[in-house]
């Protein structure tokens, strides 16, 4: 190539937006793939692997302070084979050089940057790198010099790089093998895990540690099984996190939804991306909360959050998008973009939006002239409304009714400003755990079925391909790599929910499949655990495993509540014996370090059980069959598992619980079950709310 040409970038065809971003820049980046990979074994080069996402602010920053500079680039164009990685497309990469990343520094993050050898494994990893001008203030290497010290040692210390190299993948690998002890799960280990995650409780702002402080909706679920084992803690824990989150900036008091995190302890300042992993887990979280408490604040914070994700993350054919960005514009016309600019307020915008309540509206939502954040206000909730109209001499109810009138037209001002970048592409594990948000809170809101129904459909179609292998994700009609462990996991266990909810019996044919699939594609008979990456996958250095739940559950503790749940109705005992042995291995863990592991706990709860199976045998749409079912959705039953069917339906052959049971004179019937043995029929909500409360499960 002549010097100074610019050289070419290929991303611009790619699918992924995150990938779309630096498509301008000069570096010469290549996307994951042999292409990139033979070059560098070709041409002998260090591979700098840089992995981040759409909606990540110090990636944004990175790249407009380092990988757009044509100096800077000129390095990475002469040392090193260039690759850019959207970590929610490759979770299998993320996963492999995080280790890496955590390995040598003992911490994370994106943009996640790698040096690997050719053949892509890794000897050296980092975070941000600021450039020459902030290296000295962050205390940091900048850019540049990392860069040329990595190729400088790469050229003559080769032997010492590539040792280094092995030594750290020999320790990655061991990360993936089995586990040195197993243990059974028990009723203590369960109750005991609840009591080491309260002792990590911050009794002041609620949730878990100190800053950054992350929602955790996982553990959060965790708390509510706890606390029907008898956990007086759990409760009142899970309830004031989810309160003082609700009344924090990390929720978006305008327009619902969750932001990432909290950069303080009190959920005031946020990261201001919104993912739709994170509002989906906790819209489910805050809806249980509500049905288990009565609190119609819980329910009314649940409702927001799926009505932002319906109205700002939904595909016009029901899927859902990824992301919105943490950045936008402050103002049209403005040169950089700026975090959290579409969110923070001034007085003056409050008063030019609001008039007089702007006032009232202030106070609420604690908007000063200096502000909380870079001299602008996030709205929070500081104060009671009742403190509030107390210093303002304002009846309590004007205050709440001024609020409430003033949320939809801050929201319209808002749209006027330049709106965040959202990401559109959609993943398959991401929409799952919507579409379980979603069909679970219609037993509150049945105007959700549908919508869950939508998504599902639309994964069915657009991310299946005809050989039923489950796709990663898709954007504009381009499908994106094979579907990893926690694709199938995570929709096999979302169509169950489905299926209770809606009755369409496809669903639950549908989560057989998968999870047959699953098992075949995913499992380590060896380890007797999963792997992320199925057996049709190009391999890599190695094949990750990860087990641990972190922002979202992982591929195991998702499989493992999914083929305990399908035990349940199937009665098909190599589901019950998979989940059995990833349960032993991680119960070591479980009680150690119970923070990672909010998911696989409730595995855990449901595998000591007692679980229960109820089939109803009716009509999807005769009112007693709805009647039934509302009944048996009505309250927070965890270990409760339903199928449903019309007697001949053929999928009564996949369960037992169907064999030689019909509806009782011709009625939609209800039979509630214990390990397949079953109490007498029912044919009315009454009788099954009698036989649910005789023993709660």
């Amino acid at each position: 190539m002549d010097a100074g040409a610019r050289p070419l970038n290929r991303l611009a065809n790619e699918a992924s937006p995150y990938l779309q971003q630096h498509a301008d820049n000069p570096v010469d980046w290549y996307p994951w793939g042999e292409e990139a990979l033979e070059r560098a074994r070709r041409e002998d080069k260090p591979i700098l692997v840089s992995i981040g996402y759409a909606a990540c602010h110090w990636c944004h920053v990175m790249a407009h302070e380092s990988f757009a500079d044509p100096e800077v680039a000129a390095i990475q164009n002469e040392h090193f084979i260039n690759i850019k990685v959207d970590r929610e497309e490759r979770p299998d990469l993320d996963s492999i050089y995080m280790a890496a990343a955590q390995a040598l520094t003992g911490r994370g993050g994106w943009p996640l940057n790698v040096f690997c050898l050719p053949d892509g494994t890794p000897f050296y990893a980092g975070t941000y790198f600021p450039p020459d001008a902030k290296a000295a203030r962050y205390r940091m290497p900048s850019w540049r010099q990392v860069l040329l010290s990595i190729a400088e040692a790469y050229r003559t210390r080769r032997a010492d790089v590539t040792a280094s190299a092995h030594e750290l993948l020999d320790h990655i690998k061991r990360l993936a093998q089995p586990l040195p002890e197993t243990a059974s799960v028990d009723g203590a280990l369960v109750m005991a895990a609840a009591e080491k995650i309260g002792r990590e409780f911050d009794p002041q702002y609620g949730g878990f540690g100190d800053a950054p402080k992350f929602p955790q909706p996982l553990v959060l679920e965790f708390l509510l099984r706890a606390h029907l084992r008898g956990d007086v803690q759990a409760l009142p824990m899970l309830h004031q996190t989810l309160e003082q989150m609700a009344r924090g900036g990390m929720y978006d008091q305008v327009g619902g939804g969750f932001h990432r995190y909290s950069v303080d302890a009190r959920w005031l300042v946020p990261h201001f991306e919104k993912m739709l992993y994170d509002n989906a887990l906790l819209a489910e979280v805050y809806h249980l909360a509500a049905l288990v408490t009565g609190d119609p604040f819980l329910a009314r914070i649940a409702d927001e959050t799926f009505a932002y994700m319906l109205r700002d993350l939904r595909h016009p054919d029901g899927a859902f998008f990824s992301s919105e960005d943490a950045d936008s514009l402050p103002a049209p016309g403005a040169a950089h973009a700026e975090e959290g600019a579409f969110y923070v307020w001034t007085p003056d915008e409050l008063r030019l939006a609001l008039g007089d309540d702007a006032t009232l509206v202030g106070a609420y939502y604690g908007v000063t002239r200096q502000g909380n954040f870079e001299g602008k206000s996030i709205l929070y909730v500081p104060r009671p409304p009742e403190a509030v109209a107390a210093r303002l001499g304002v009846p309590v109810e004007r205050l709440e009714a001024t609020v409430a009138r003033a949320r939809p037209i801050l929201r319209a001002f808002r749209e006027r400003r330049p709106r965040p970048f959202r990401d559109e592409k959609i993943i398959t594990a991401w929409n799952a755990m919507a579409i379980r948000a979603l069909a679970t809170a219609s037993a509150r809101v049945p105007e959700y079925l549908p919508a869950a129904q939508q998504c599902a459909d639309f994964l069915l179609t657009n991310l299946r391909r005809a050989d039923g292998r489950l796709l990663r994700s898709w954007k504009d009609g381009r499908p994106g790599p094979a579907g990893f462990l926690d694709d199938y996991a995570l929709l096999c266990d979302a169509l169950l929910e489905l299926h209770a909810a809606s009755g369409e019996t496809r669903y639950l044919a549908t989560a057989v499949e998968l999870a047959d699939a699953m098992l075949d594609l995913f499992w380590d008979a060896q380890a007797w655990m999963f792997f992320d990456t199925g057996s049709d996958q190009p391999a890599l250095v190695t094949r990750p495993r990860d087990l641990s739940d972190n922002a979202v559950p992982s591929g195991s503790s998702a499989a493992t509540v999914a083929l305990l749940r399908l035990y349940a109705i199937t009665g098909r005992e190599i589901y019950a014996t998979r989940a059995e042995q990833v349960l032993q291995q991680v119960a070591p863990m479980l009680s150690r370090f119970p923070l990672g592991f909010g998911r696989m706990l409730c595995a855990a709860d449901l595998a000591i059980g007692p679980t229960r199976e109820l089939a109803i045998i009716g009509p999807p749409a005769h009112p007693a069959t709805q009647a039934l079912v509302a009944e048996a959705r009505a309250g927070y039953w965890p270990r409760l598992v339903i199928a449903r069917a019309e007697p001949g339906d053929p999928v009564t052959a996949l369960s037992p619980l169907f064999a030689d049971r019909g509806m009782i004179d011709g009625q939609p019937t209800a039979y509630l079950c214990e390990q397949f043995t079953c109490l007498l029929p029912v044919t009315t909500p009454e009788a099954l709310r009698q036989q649910l409360m005789s023993a709660k499960g």
